[in-house]
């Protein structure tokens, strides 16, 4: 079991947990995931709540594939309202910025957002991995190998397995040179990565237990499902039930999902059936 301090308070993982993902974007992947008005973003966080998340994700920074890239004041201007909307609505729910920035990361767990949540892993911003150990706050590291602009040119590996273990070795190094303590590991599904390299991620899961970190998966709704479905991203909700399942079978610790109710009863079965003799 881990246990993670968000700002003075001791979460325990002792069982999965969900996710749920707001965005504050124009442009995000999946448009059902965009609120742009306060009063939308604080329905949305309030139903996913409602349905059992644990815990809310705000990006104000689309990162698919060729995304336009925003400054970090327009970023900054986007999540701040939407981050102390939700605090204030439901002060004990623990919130994610989901930023590449140390400048929006900031100002984001200054307005009450408890961990931070970086695609980039601290390479997209010098600043990250120092303003994160300063704030005190876990930090998800995700693995990703160019931007989002250009992420895609960069999916080539000889063993991706192999590869993506070796770079959380070193991350996870100077995460806790850099006085950074609670850690979470997010494989980057999607980022810098073919569909190949996805699933054969999602087979071996279970070998990035042997980091001692907690596992983020993030997989929901992505073109893995899609285009391998002959689907669209609007039609992916069942197999993003599939490959959650397959994820947590794996040992994934928490599931960064567009539907928590899905994503939740997935966790309790799957939770009912490892807890049996």
């Amino acid at each position: 079991m881990y246990t993670l301090n968000c700002k003075g308070k001791l979460l325990a993982l002792d069982k999965p947990w969900v996710m749920g993902i707001i965005n504050t974007t124009p442009d995000s992947f999946y448009a059902d995931s965009r609120k742009q008005d306060v009063e939308n973003i604080v329905a949305q966080a309030k139903k996913m709540l409602d349905d059992g998340a644990t815990v809310l994700d705000i990006g104000g920074q689309s990162t698919r594939p060729g995304a336009m890239m925003i400054g970090s004041e327009e970023e900054s201007n986007r999540v701040v309202p939407a981050i102390k909307a939700i605090c204030q609505a439901f002060p004990h729910v623990p919130v994610s910025v989901d930023t590449f920035s140390a400048q929006v990361a900031q100002v984001a767990v200054e307005a009450g957002a408890a961990i931070v949540n970086d695609i980039s892993g601290g390479f997209m911003d010098a600043n990250m991995l120092a303003t994160v150990a300063a704030l005190r706050v876990p930090y998800i590291c995700m693995h990703m190998k160019g931007t989002p602009t250009n992420m895609q040119q960069h999916a080539v590996y000889e063993d991706v397995t192999k590869e993506v273990l070796d770079y959380f070795i070193e991350r996870i190094d100077t995460c806790r040179k850099a006085g950074i303590h609670d850690v979470i590991i997010d494989p980057g599904f999607g980022f810098s990565k073919t569909i190949d390299h996805n699933f054969t991620l999602l087979k071996n899961l279970s070998l990035f237990k042997l980091l001692g970190k907690p596992i983020l998966l993030g997989i929901s709704r992505k073109a893995t499902i899609y285009k391998t479905l002959g689907i669209t991203a609007a039609e992916a909700l069942n197999g993003t039930t599939v490959l959650n399942t397959i994820g947590l079978l794996n040992g994934a610790d928490i599931i960064r999902v567009h539907d928590v109710k899905e994503a939740v009863e997935a966790t309790k079965l799957i939770h009912q059936t490892k807890t049996k003799n």
